[in-house]
């Protein structure tokens, strides 16, 4: 700040002015002068550090959300909205990747919390005991996305991936298919994933068709090549197989892929059904049947609810826990 007064020939406290909009427009600043000392700012690669405006006024001006993939349009498009939901409040997004991992996220809060974020968006409704924790402690506003966990820390805008799923079930078995089954991880770490199997269970066993039939394949988020991989061991394991749920369109399409190698018809020999709408279901052929969701929508909202919390939290006031279910709907293609 001294070098760019320096260079404008004015006092620090002039530049500290120009650099506050608000403070300038009432601090006698002119806005010739501003705008003199704003251009040679960024002519230096100037940037205001506002850590100690932030231990002033409490607000750090940036909001924290963790997310599983970065990589996953899903995920991506979640965080999309929830940008364009927070940035019009002037608050910047701070995104963490846990990789599918609770002990990655616990490592993610400890360090997102010693910044001060102004609130926290996770990903599902598992973490570690850590975790809940410290945000609790934290007093900052929490909103838990993609799930409805039965005991969330604060707030939820998400739906239920078993219901999903069983929803996806029910949709097969009116459309004649009778020896379903299910390809998904080898693990729990993505407990979205694990719920999905869970819906799929309770909904087989609800219609009285054949039951167990889980093909567990690769650590998730299960790629493409580990879905190809799947479904050439479920056919081999259960040969009068007729449909596979797959955790996610990724491994939907993998599967997919594997059978045309195989020449197996789609849906004739075996029909594949996804979860989660991606582009690349919406594009191959046969086009995968697959679980829709708004997942910008979800991340609006999420933000949203976020901006209430913050701006109560700001009043002295505290929002209410609430919970926004969002919709999602089967979307049938030619894969079944």
């Amino acid at each position: 700040m001294a070098d760019v007064a320096a260079r404008v020939g004015v006092s620090k406290m002039t530049v500290s002015r120009a650099l506050k909009t608000s403070e300038s427009r009432s601090g006698g600043t002119s806005e010739a002068l501003r705008q003199r000392i704003l251009a040679t700012c960024e002519a230096m690669g100037y940037v205001l550090d506002k850590t100690a405006r932030t231990f002033s006024s409490k607000r750090s001006g940036f909001i924290a959300a963790l997310i599983p993939s970065l990589n996953n349009s899903n995920f991506s498009e979640t965080a999309h909205g929830l940008a364009a939901a927070v940035e019009g409040a002037g608050l910047q997004l701070l995104l963490g990747d846990t990789d599918y991992r609770l002990d990655s996220e616990e490592r993610l809060v400890r360090e997102m919390l010693a910044r001060r974020p102004e609130g926290v968006v996770l990903t599902g409704g598992s973490h570690t005991p850590q975790a809940r924790a410290m945000l609790l402690a934290s007093g900052i506003p929490v909103v838990e996305t993609w799930d409805l966990p039965a005991e969330p820390i604060g707030h939820t805008v998400g739906f239920s991936n078993a219901e999903a799923t069983a929803a996806l079930v029910r949709h097969l078995h009116a459309s004649g298919y009778r020896s379903i089954a299910f390809l998904g991880g080898v693990s729990d770490r993505d407990t979205r994933g694990a719920d999905r199997r869970r819906g799929y269970t309770e909904a087989v066993q609800a219609l009285g068709l054949p039951s167990g039939r889980v093909m567990a394949f690769g650590q998730p988020p299960v790629s493409m090549a580990q879905g190809a991989q799947a479904v050439a061991q479920l056919v081999q394991q259960w040969p009068d197989v007729d449909a596979a749920v797959c955790v996610s369109d990724l491994c939907a399409f993998g599967a997919l892929a594997e059978c045309q190698r195989r020449g197996w018809d789609v849906p004739g020999r075996i029909a594949i059904a996804g979860f989660g709408d991606f582009e690349v279901s919406q594009n191959c052929h046969p086009r995968i049947t697959t679980v829709a969701i708004d997942c910008a929508g979800m991340g609006r909202a999420a933000g949203e609810l976020l901006l209430r919390a913050i701006e109560a939290g700001r009043a002295g006031q505290v929002l209410l826990a609430e919970t926004v279910t969002v919709p999602f709907h089967v979307v049938a293609r030619e894969s079944t």
